[in-house]
């Protein structure tokens, strides 16, 4: 277990092409506030969703289980 109880940085993500912030607490749990917004998007994320996914010919999609930018992070976080 860590000596602090919570870190956040903000990174790019190329997976939902915005600005989305990693929270790490010292029990090595992650969120992020990507997957929180694009996971369940209300009304207005999901029509710009939309209008992102047409503009860069790819679906913005934030798969949370499988993200390694998450796993790195906490990773570096943890082991140090």
């Amino acid at each position: 277990m860590a000596d602090w109880e919570l870190t956040a940085t903000t990174i790019y993500c190329d997976d939902v092409d915005d600005e989305v912030t990693l929270i790490v607490s010292g029990d090595g749990t992650v969120r992020c506030s990507g997957c929180q917004r694009y996971g369940n998007p209300d009304k207005q994320t999901a029509k710009a969703i939309r209008e992102k996914n047409n503009k860069l010919g790819k679906t913005i999609r934030c798969n949370e289980a499988e993200c390694h930018r998450i796993v790195q992070y906490r990773d570096s976080l943890l082991k140090g």
